[in-house]
């Protein structure tokens, strides 16, 4: 039925995916998803998992998290209510954006999907209440394989919309190790993973 606008960016390997959208007085329609569509533009991948969490508050932060080794996840990200600025950073030693990071607004009124590939670190802040933010992997959530660092990381430059003192976030995300510290063990090898 539609076919997908694709965009990449200037992170190697990420991509912007806009789908058609049918509307009218009712509201729209959209394919937000296609295996043949998506394989047509050049976008391969076995997704078998599907999550989804809801942000009720405006400030929540999440991230910035990754899969380790074989356990590596590509996800492809949409929101359905309310908007996020979703921020990637490429952890591919050996990649050309190595350190790099973007952040996207991704929202139910843009109908973006962002697909992150294997060896980025993933985290997003709620920019609305009620923001149900889904995606699909295509590997298996393993726990002994999960892996972070801290959204607060110096060394990168990241800027986030927010304060960090008004930042509403978990526990864990709250103590994850700097940037430095977590690249001492970067499993990630640009092309290896």
């Amino acid at each position: 039925m539609g076919k997908l606008k694709v965009s990449t960016t200037n992170l190697q390997d990420v991509k912007i995916i806009e789908p058609a959208i049918f509307g009218d007085q009712r509201g729209f329609f959209t394919e937000t998803y296609s295996d043949r569509d998506f394989k047509e533009a050049g976008i391969n991948f076995d997704f078998i998992q599907d999550n989804q969490s809801l942000s009720s508050q405006a400030g929540v932060l999440r991230g910035l998290h990754f899969q380790r080794g074989k356990a590596a996840q590509t996800k492809l990200i949409r929101v359905v209510t309310g908007a996020v600025l979703d921020l990637i950073v490429d952890v591919r030693k050996g990649s050309p954006t190595y350190k790099k990071w973007e952040g996207y607004i991704i929202s139910a009124s843009n109908h973006r999907q962002l697909l992150v590939p294997k060896g980025f670190a993933h985290g997003f802040v709620t920019l609305t209440n009620d923001v149900n933010f889904l995606y699909k992997c295509d590997n298996y959530y393993n726990a002994e394989a999960d892996g972070g660092f801290s959204f607060k990381t110096p060394e990168l430059g990241i800027k986030w919309p927010i304060d960090f003192d008004q930042a509403i976030t978990s526990e864990k995300d709250a103590k994850q190790p700097t940037f430095t510290e977590f690249e001492k063990n970067n499993p990630f090898v640009y092309g290896e993973i």
